[in-house]
């Protein structure tokens, strides 16, 4: 099964010109919080991180979550 939360993070960081990396940096800073370049890298592979965490990086990178009705579903 493909990992479209890996795909996203990824995509996002391309548009914004930043690396695995600094995230795992920013992200440490916002939560107060070690992370490392392995470590995020690991939990993004792992399907594990958590919906807080999800929203920090949107967050970090300047784009909000949100949930949107699918047209076809009522």
């Amino acid at each position: 099964m493909e990992n479209r939360v890996r795909k996203q993070i990824r995509l996002l960081l391309v548009q914004e010109d930043l690396k695995l990396k600094d995230l795992a940096v920013l992200l440490g800073e916002h939560l107060g919080k070690n992370y490392s370049y392995d470590s995020l890298s690991h939990r993004i592979g792992r399907k594990s991180l958590s919906y807080d965490e999800m929203v920090t990086i949107a967050d970090i990178l300047g784009y909000d979550i949100k949930f949107v009705r699918r047209e076809n579903d009522h």
